[in-house]
């Protein structure tokens, strides 16, 4: 399975689409430290942060036909940095996360806006974004980890019952 935050910095510049998923499932913790000076200034709001509802579909096996799984909360935000006189080609940062988080969702938007600047991209590419990627792979190895602590051989246990079968075949 594909992860956007799976691909190294220098095998190729990140898509805007990839680092929004990084930016969306980093911590705030990681978030604040990084675009503190740039998250200071007041942005100009085209969305302020507001929370609602997303229904999130899946499907059956990964390809079978699409089902409503339920809602999950989400926050998003649009803003142009700069503050609030508006600047002719000022970028425009989006942001959408899960939960309930205005901060989240405001610092992630800061970061999409900065991003768009390719001047400012290996700057945030090393402070920022690299520092998610390492997280996110460290939680990615952790529930990779739990999941193989509880995998259970079933052709082991399948064996193992067909041999006490057996054995209760042969006394009669």
């Amino acid at each position: 399975m594909f992860h956007a935050f799976d691909t190294e910095p220098a095998a190729r510049p990140l898509r805007r689409a990839q680092w929004l998923a990084m930016l969306a499932r980093a911590p705030v913790s990681l978030l604040e430290p990084a675009l503190a000076p740039h998250a200071e200034t007041p942005p100009q709001w085209l969305r302020a942060p507001e929370t609602g509802l997303v229904m999130v579909q899946g499907r059956a096996g990964g390809t079978g036909e699409r089902f409503n799984l339920g809602e999950v909360t989400v926050t998003r935000c649009a803003l142009r940095l700069g503050g609030t006189a508006p600047r002719p080609g000022a970028a425009v940062g989006v942001a959408y996360v899960l939960g309930r988080s205005h901060r989240h969702a405001q610092l992630a938007a800061v970061a999409d806006a900065l991003l768009q600047d390719p001047a400012q991209q290996a700057v945030l590419d090393a402070r920022l974004l690299a520092p998610v990627r390492a997280h996110l792979s460290a939680l990615r190895a952790q529930r990779h980890a739990r999941a193989q602590a509880s995998k259970v051989e079933f052709f082991t246990v399948a064996r193992e019952a067909g041999g006490a079968d057996m054995d209760e075949d042969d006394s009669e």
